[in-house]
C-alpha cells in the first residue's frame, strides 16, 4: 500500500495542491489543499467526501459513522451513481444505485489551473466483474476542480459495439445547520415522483420545505437549486448541465435510525439534491457516444428576508 501511495505522489502529486495518503479505514484518497479551498476524494467509489472553501464551514456532509469498506458505499460527500439509478430495473439482486459507487477508480490526471484551482481527474473501465453486472464496454471520467466552488463532471462514454441505456446521478449530500429551517428554491412548479407514495407524480408547489422523510424525483427540469441556510447564514447554489431530472432525499428520524452509518439525529444536519439522469432520463449512447453530466457547488451569504 505505501509503495502504491509512493507511486501516486510521485505520478500525480503536485505541491500546494494534491497530494495522496493512506485516508479512513487505509483507503486511498487525494487531499487537495490550494489557496482557495480544501478537498477529500477517496479513490474508493471515485467520491469527494470534503470540500471547503477556505474561511468558511464544509458543504458537504459525510456521516461520522460513515463505514470505509471496499463493499460499501461511503454515507456522504458525493457517491457516483452509476449506470443505474435506484434498484436494478430487473434484478433486485444486483447493487442499488450501479456499482460505480464502491468500484475501486484510477487516476489519469492532477493539474494546477490558471486561477489557483485544481483539477483531479479518475477513470473507471469496464472489467470482467463489470460485466457480470452489467454487460457493455464503457469508459467513466470523473473530473473535479476545487477552487472557490467545486465543479464535478462525470462523462460516460460507449467503448463497444452496441448501444446501451445509463442512469447516473451526483448523489450530493449537503450540510446544513438544521434541515426544517432551509428551504430549496428551483423546484417549483415541477412534476415528481414521489417514491415514498407507490410512485405517484405530483407537482411542487412553491418552495421545497423538509418537515418528514423526502424521496423525490424532480422531471423534466434543468433548473439550479438554491439550498437557503439561515441557521448558517448562507445559500448553497447547485447549478447542473446535462441533466433534466433532479432528486431531493432525507430520511428522516425512522430510517436514519434503522442504518448502521448513519447517527441516530444525521437527518437534521444533511440534504441530498442530486443532479441526475433519473426516471426517463436516463441516456441512450450508441458505439463511440459520449455523455457529461455535471454540477457545480458554489457558496453565497444567505441575505436575510425581509
Amino acid at each position: 500500500m505505501t509503495d502504491l501511495l509512493a507511486s501516486l505522489n510521485a505520478d500525480f502529486g503536485l505541491e500546494g495542491h494534491v497530494h495522496f495518503q493512506a485516508g479512513e479505514n487505509g483507503l486511498h484518497m487525494a487531499r487537495i489543499d490550494n489557496d482557495l479551498a480544501t478537498a477529500e476524494v477517496y479513490l474508493h467509489g471515485g467520491n469527494i467526501t470534503a470540500f471547503q472553501p477556505h474561511g468558511s464551514d464544509p458543504l458537504l456532509w459525510l456521516s461520522p459513522l460513515a463505514q470505509f469498506q471496499t463493499d460499501k458505499a461511503i454515507r456522504g460527500g458525493v457517491p457516483v451513481i452509476w449506470p443505474w439509478f435506484g434498484p436494478h430495473s430487473v434484478d433486485s439482486h444486483k447493487p442499488q444505485h450501479g456499482f460505480a459507487r464502491t468500484a475501486s477508480w484510477q487516476v489519469s490526471h492532477a493539474g494546477a489551473l490558471a486561477d489557483g484551482s485544481t483539477q483531479l481527474q479518475l477513470d473507471l473501465r469496464d472489467t470482467s466483474a463489470t460485466r457480470t453486472l452489467w454487460p457493455h464496454a464503457f469508459a467513466l471520467e470523473l473530473v473535479f476542480t476545487v477552487g472557490t466552488e467545486l465543479r464535478i463532471e462525470l462523462t460516460s462514454r460507449n467503448t463497444g459495439d452496441q448501444p446501451f441505456t445509463a442512469g447516473a446521478a451526483l448523489h450530493s449530500y449537503f450540510a446544513v445547520g438544521d434541515v426544517e429551517q432551509v428551504v430549496v428554491e428551483g423546484l417549483a412548479d415541477c412534476e415528481y415522483i414521489d417514491k415514498l407514495d407507490a410512485d405517484r407524480r405530483k407537482r411542487q408547489e412553491g418552495l421545497v420545505r423538509i418537515h418528514a422523510e423526502v424521496d423525490r424525483i424532480y422531471l423534466k427540469t434543468e433548473n439550479s437549486c438554491v439550498i437557503h441556510d439561515p441557521l448558517m447564514a448562507r445559500q448553497i447554489h447547485i447549478e447542473k448541465g446535462g441533466s433534466r431530472s433532479t432528486v431531493v432525499w432525507n430520511p428522516w428520524a425512522d430510517k436514519a435510525e434503522a442504518m448502521a452509518d448513519f447517527p441516530d439525529q444525521g437527518f437534521r444536519q444533511m440534504l441530498c439534491i442530486e443532479t441526475a439522469n433519473a426516471a426517463d432520463d436516463v441516456r441512450i449512447l450508441a458505439p463511440g457516444d459520449a455523455h457529461t453530466l455535471s454540477q457545480r457547488i458554489s457558496l453565497h451569504r444567505e441575505v436575510p428576508r425581509q
